[in-house]
């Protein structure tokens, strides 16, 4: 059996068996939930930098920094100012509602601020979003495969889906706390270790920039730019800023896993230490999808750029250290996916407008239940979409643009109305559709379809409350608790 393929099938049965163990300490619907909110700082940042370190800020990010150079730093760049955003604003204030109220989703909040309505319309739309990025771990994890053993792209995502449902469903937001935390040392480790070396395979940076360069040349492309980091250009740069700074804010995702945090404090330290990590790491895919042109310079698949650097140009053991890291970060942020949409589906739908009554244990087993199904519809869409920023790009744009207006005048302004959270989000996500697959180039001037859609949800959610302001008295609650933070 070819090595690297049998060490990431022992990490996977590794990965399974902690999963296991942790689910035993759930006990309720609130463990595989919110991990009953009792995360430090440090389990905090771990499983958002665990959950964030996944198959676009590694396989894709590699990929665009194969064909861009050192400016695909912005992908990952503008998710790590998002989160920072988000640990100093959105994130506390969510959490002392959530721990007042005892939201267990994103969701709960919406459902709080505007009434059932918006809470269904949210989830449906970001439940259908969300496959897609799920869909994107699983892509990258068949890239993975495909490199080490040529297995075909559909059998590579049927593995990754087996294994992050193993462990997601059985125990939740728990048992992905502590197989993040060893993922994470396993992806850090592994990729900032293989970075050294895969420089000296090329024979030093000096020997990176002159085959990169010279490549450049022989296909008559100019390389201007391709080692600045403001080398992809404006509208490009404004792009990633747009879909990623707003979607890191107001991520489901995140927002479950801030919620369980022990306190605002927490949340505050522990999501600020991931978005510097993760300003830090966005400089690696760049390296190494750069590392990967100026010895593959004729690659038919940008997205295997960075498995590519792992078997052919570091030492083997070096390798399998890496390849097992880049494994683990898919896993994780397809773990943190899954969770997602099983509590949306679970508490957001199946509690709130088919079993408002449901008990503990039998939320519970429907929540495990809609992972196996999320996991599934997960893989069929993997096998179907292209690539990795293909897939992860449909879930960014739609969830910046459907949530990201709602979210922030919830918490911040009274007059935002259910009737301007409705309205707002219908229009946004027209306007983002139009402009994304109608209009060529998907801007309009130099706006691109995420920045689009978020002008015009402000201007018919601020017009709309205007003439028909809330008058819900938890209106008030939730910007009372934002100000007294």
């Amino acid at each position: 059996m070819n090595i690297y393929f049998a060490a990431l099938i022992a990490y996977a049965v590794v990965l399974i068996a902690i999963g296991v163990i942790a689910a035993r300490r759930v006990k309720s619907a609130s463990d595989f939930l919110v991990a009953g909110r009792r995360f430090g700082p440090g389990i905090l940042f771990a499983t958002f930098l665990a959950a964030n370190i996944g198959a676009g800020s590694t396989v894709g990010a590699s990929g665009i920094g194969y064909r861009l150079g050192f400016s695909a730093w912005w992908w990952v760049g503008s998710a790590s100012i998002g989160t920072a955003i988000l640990s100093q604003t959105v994130g506390p204030k969510l959490w002392k509602l959530a721990k007042a109220h005892d939201f267990q989703t994103l969701g709960d909040f919406l459902e709080f601020r505007y009434g059932k309505s918006v809470k269904g319309i949210i989830a449906v739309l970001l439940w259908a979003g969300t496959l897609s990025i799920l869909a994107g771990q699983l892509i990258a994890i068949a890239w993975i495969l495909n490199v080490v053993v040529g297995l075909a792209k559909w059998k590579g995502c049927l593995a990754g889906g087996v294994v992050a449902i193993s462990y997601c469903a059985a125990g939740g937001l728990a048992s992905s706390a502590v197989v993040n935390i060893i993922e994470l040392t396993v992806t850090m480790s592994g990729l900032l270790l293989s970075i050294p070396y895969a420089i000296k395979g090329m024979g030093g940076w000096a020997a990176v920039e002159a085959a990169a360069n010279a490549s450049h040349a022989a296909a008559g492309v100019s390389g201007d730019g391709y080692f600045s980091m403001a080398g992809a250009g404006f509208v490009v740069i404004l792009s990633y800023m747009c879909l990623l700074i707003p979607s890191f804010i107001v991520s489901p995702g995140l927002v479950q896993k801030l919620y369980g945090a022990r306190d605002a404090g927490t949340v505050r330290r522990g999501v600020f230490a991931n978005s510097i990590a993760q300003a830090l790491f966005a400089f690696a895919p760049a390296m190494f999808g750069v590392i990967a042109f100026a010895k593959f310079p004729h690659l038919a698949n940008p997205e295997i750029a960075l498995p590519s650097v792992m078997m052919y140009i570091v030492p083997k053991w070096v390798g399998l250290w890496a390849l097992a890291s880049i494994f683990s970060a898919e896993l994780s942020a397809t773990d943190a996916i899954l969770f997602m949409l099983s509590t949306s589906l679970a508490v957001d739908l199946y509690k709130t407008f088919i079993r408002p009554d449901v008990d503990q244990k039998r939320l519970l087993g429907v929540s495990r239940a809609t992972a196996v199904i999320a996991g599934a519809a997960g893989v069929a869409l993997a096998i179907e979409l292209p690539t990795v920023i293909a897939a992860v790009s449909i879930f960014y744009g739609l969830l910046a643009v459907a949530l990201f207006v709602p979210l922030i005048y919830g918490l911040y302004w009274r007059k935002m109305s259910t009737m301007a959270a409705i309205a707002s989000i219908f229009a946004a996500v027209i306007a983002w559709l139009v402009t994304r697959f109608e209009i060529p180039g998907a801007t309009i001037g130099p706006l691109p379809a995420a920045a689009v859609g978020i002008l015009v949800a402000l201007v018919v959610a601020t017009a709309t409350s205007f003439l028909f302001p809330s008058r819900d008295k938890n209106a008030r609650r939730a910007v009372e608790a934002a100000d007294s933070d």
